[in-house]
């Protein structure tokens, strides 16, 4: 037959069943009626002749049915009605289904949800052209710790390395935007010309930055991103050429960046200006850039850093280098995706870690499940095979019902990973790259949804094939509830691989929680109680004298001071554990100080009052006061940790030392150590100056506020405070101390509560598993159970035999367990502190809420075996 006339037969007979199944019977009563007139042509009587003509068809209803399974709808048709039964089936089981549809979503869920949140980050590419060629590159010291660059070594390499099609250098930047409605302070950066080229990316509208425009003293042009001129400027092309405010300072828009460029150096910048240096300014040299590349086609960062280090090794005249950016110990050179990555990858493979575990365990317990299922089943395959029935497809059905489960729980699976992806996006740190990229795309999907498959058809294939190669003699001879010894071995084993999972889980969680336990009691240094911040930057030509910025601040504070609830208020540079690290290298006059190589150092300028408002301890000596004034002598309070290292055994007041080039101070006190980057981090060395005797005025400043309530109450106060002084300045980053304090553990925080909630779902799914193989072999032994109490077994015993099954399971699976945890800690090793990867607490807690957990898991099995009663488990055999 033509495949046409083949395909269009079948459809017909599909949507049409019923004129289908009649043409089948009449053809089938038209031959035996032309049968049974051939034989009576030949003499017979009319009811020989039709018993004849019978006998020659083979059967009425073999016929239909021979008839009806010619073509391809009639196996579709089957396929159709064996998924149809499969849902019956699954149907009646209503307990065993919503258990398996959970396991399996869980495991997939979570699965898809970390999949999407790390595939992003770690494994696809960055979202630029050939972005295997864009490098960062690094001043290294002569700890070989990475540096920033300075403008006056870029100058150097720019002009004699051949490794690079394109080099920039970029600096934070924060401006704020003057006009309509309250002065907004926007995320900015200032590049170097070159910057969008090393990226690939050209502006939407308008053009890039030339290197005209990175001349100091030419009109400052300005590049926005595409949300920005759509919020700001309601996505109006002819912004093009305007200028705009900023202070006081007016800058003419260049060009709008695509919507899809993704600055992944600093994600939630919105303009870029020109830096605008020159060698003979002093900030030429300090190490404060950042600088980036794009790499020749056919070279390699190993090659480049090659070429730095021969370049830094080989001075030439024309390019001079101050002694502290020397380049003496040449530079380092790192692939962009693996430099925004360093510091989540490690917590991130192990979140991968964590979730494949998972996933395995949720396999594992489900292939228990139809295990034992299989194990109840055996009666009827067996009846359904002595019947008649074809091993292919009682082995198809099976493999249908398993992956109609697959699917249903691949599908919830996936609805449980879009919404772990939300609350994985909402509670992520803030320094996780690249989480505009999150979310359930297509290959994720893809992936999902072959996982699920794959999974269907693996523990599906192993329980129909298990059940279909039974022996229906001997599975009728015997009674359909007992298994063979091979089947309670593999779901034995079963159960050792998710207790072993399960404690590798809990050594992670419990490690990481002790850890941070340990990390939150380490003192910062201060008291965070009812402390707010905030931040302001001075903006604007009118702030280009430091007498002005003064000033301006000073009255800000005191206008802060009279604020009701406000117990004391004060300024400082930068606040701890905020991200900033204002560092300045400091020399002591005594000889002893130089025996450390690292004289940098955290720089506060400060206003009196600072120390107290934030319960900073003194050490020894005085703290700044308002004699510390502009004309005084200069004067510094150093740390206590500064004073140990730098000048061992030697009183440190009155010490004279020197702060940048030729600053010079008298240290008047010591204080206690403050945390600047991290609770994690050692004690830095840190410096604190009056504002008013440092050589200049601090654009950005931050205020500590002492709230004598709740200081959330007064933050609309406060700003009207600090408005009422200058309206035009913005107030940013206001928050409690004790957010900054948590924030700075947010990577930690953050890895617990996913180890933590996978952790508790593979205990859970750990124990499901034991009291599904003991409650299967409760029922399995019956027979055997009643005989034992039968010949005086106790009550006792026989809760004893149960528990020891399983605990014996759970020894072996908690001993395979702890040894792969000793291994799996050493990944998460980076993120611990104060504690060990082989902590001993940790790994005994964990084993005792394993076999707590498993003790209860056996109780029922064991209680209910204790109950059998021998006369009815005897009638039943």
């Amino acid at each position: 037959m033509h495949p046409w006339r083949q395909l269009t037969r079948g459809v017909r007979a599909l949507l049409r069943r019923g004129p289908t199944d009649q043409a089948v019977a009449d053809e089938v009563e038209h031959y035996l009626e032309e049968a049974a007139a051939a034989h009576r042509a030949r003499g017979l009587p009319d009811d020989e002749a039709l018993r004849a003509a019978r006998v020659e068809l083979g059967g009425v209803t073999q016929s239909r049915e021979s008839i009806r399974n010619v073509g391809w709808e009639n196996r579709v048709e089957r396929v159709g009605a064996d998924i149809g039964y499969a849902f019956r089936r699954l149907g009646t089981e209503p307990a065993f289904t919503a258990v398996a549809i959970l396991t399996l979503a869980l495991g997939l869920g979570a699965s898809t949800a970390i999949l999407s949140v790390v595939n992003p980050i770690l494994f696809s590419s960055l979202p630029y052209p050939s972005p295997d060629r864009i490098v960062t590159l690094w001043d290294r010291g002569p700890d070989g710790a990475r540096a920033e660059v300075t403008f006056g070594n870029f100058i150097e390499l720019r002009a004699r390395s051949r490794s690079f099609a394109a080099v920039a250098l970029t600096k934070p930047w924060q401006p704020t935007l003057t006009g309509r409605g309250e002065p907004e302070r926007l995320e900015g950066q200032r590049v170097s010309a070159g910057y969008f080229r090393v990226f690939g990316v050209t502006p939407a509208l308008g053009r890039d930055f030339s290197t005209d425009d990175d001349r100091t003293g030419v009109e400052s042009g300005v590049l926005l991103s595409d949300r920005l001129w759509r919020r700001r400027f309601s996505a109006d092309p002819s912004v093009l050429g305007r200028s705009i405010v900023m202070g006081d300072e007016r800058y003419v828009v260049l060009g709008v960046l695509p919507p899809r460029f993704e600055n992944v150096l600093a994600p939630a910048v919105d303009l870029w200006a020109p830096l605008q240096y020159e060698l003979s300014q002093p900030r030429a040299w300090g190490h404060h850039l950042r600088m980036v590349g794009r790499l020749r086609p056919g070279v390699t960062a190993s090659v480049a850093a090659a070429e730095l280090t021969q370049i830094a090794q080989r001075p030439v005249v024309e390019y001079g280098r101050q002694p502290w950016a020397s380049m003496a110990t040449g530079f380092t050179v790192t692939p962009l995706q693996e430099d925004v990555t360093r510091g989540v990858r490690p917590a991130l493979l192990a979140l991968l870690g964590a979730v494949a575990l998972l996933l395995v365990m949720a396999c594992v317990n489900v292939t228990n499940l139809l295990l034992a299922r299989g194990v109840r089943r055996r009666g009827e395959l067996a009846v359904r095979l002595a019947l008649g029935a074809g091993r292919a497809r009682l082995v198809r059905q099976l493999l249908l019902e398993h992956l109609v489960l697959a699917l249903v729980g691949g599908t919830l699976g996936l609805l449980l990973a879009r919404l772990g992806i939300d609350v994985l996006v909402a509670f992520s740190p803030p320094e996780l790259p690249r989480l505009a990229a999150v979310g359930l795309d297509r290959t994720v999907f893809g992936a999902g949804l072959a996982l699920t498959l794959v999974t269907g058809l693996v523990f599906g294939s192993v329980a129909a094939l298990s059940a279909s190669h039974e022996s229906p003699q001997g599975t009728l001879h015997l009674a359909s509830r007992r298994s063979s010894g091979a089947h309670r071995r593999v779901r034995g084993a079963l159960v050792i691989a998710q207790v072993a999972m399960a404690l590798i889980l809990l050594v992670t969680s419990g490690l990481l929680f002790r850890s941070l336990n340990q990390l939150f009691a380490v003192r910062p240094g201060f008291n965070a109680s009812r402390l707010l911040t905030l931040q302001v930057q001075t903006s604007g030509q009118r702030f280009s004298a430091d007498s002005t910025t003064y000033r301006f601040f000073a009255n800000a504070l005191a206008a802060v001071r009279q604020v009701p609830g406000v117990q004391s208020a004060a300024l400082t540079s930068q606040l701890p554990l905020s991200g900033e690290a204002d560092m300045y290298g400091v020399r002591f006059a005594t000889a002893v100080s130089d025996s450390t190589s690292d004289h940098s150092s955290f720089r506060y300028t400060v206003s009196p009052g600072y120390f107290e408002t934030m319960g900073i301890q003194l050490r020894r000596g005085r703290l700044l006061g308002e004699g510390d004034r502009e004309g005084s002598t200069p004067v510094a309070v150093i740390s206590e940790s500064m004073a140990r290292h730098r000048l061992p055994g030697l009183d440190p007041i009155g010490e004279r030392l020197t702060v940048g080039d030729n600053w010079h101070f008298t240290v008047a006190g010591v204080v206690a150590d403050v945390k600047q980057q991290s609770l994690a981090l050692a004690d830095a060395n840190a410096i604190y100056i009056a504002g008013a005797q440092w050589p200049f005025a601090d654009r950005v400043i931050s205020f500590v506020i002492r709230a004598r309530t709740d200081p959330a109450t007064l933050i609309p106060a406060i700003r009207q405070a600090i408005w009422s002084v200058d309206r035009a300045q913005a107030i940013v980053r206001v928050a409690p101390m004790e957010t900054l304090l948590a924030d700075s553990t947010a990577e930690r925080r953050f890895a617990l509560m996913i180890f933590e909630v996978f952790a508790l779902a593979a205990l859970a799914l750990a124990a499901s598993g034991i009291y599904g193989v003991l409650s299967g072999s409760v029922a399995e032994r019956t027979r055997e159970i009643g005989v034992r109490t039968a010949l005086g077994a106790s009550r006792g015993g026989i809760l004893g035999l149960v528990v020891g099954q399983g605990m014996t399971l759970v020894g072996i699976g908690a001993l395979v367990g702890a040894v792969g945890a000793a291994f799996t800690s050493q990944l998460v090793s980076s993120m611990l502190f104060g504690v060990s990867p082989l902590d001993p607490v940790t790994f005994l807690s964990v084993l005792a809420i394993v076999a707590f957990a498993a003790l209860l898991a056996c109780s029922l099995p064991a209680w209910r075996a204790s109950r059998v009663d021998p006369v009815h488990a005897l009638r039943a055999e």
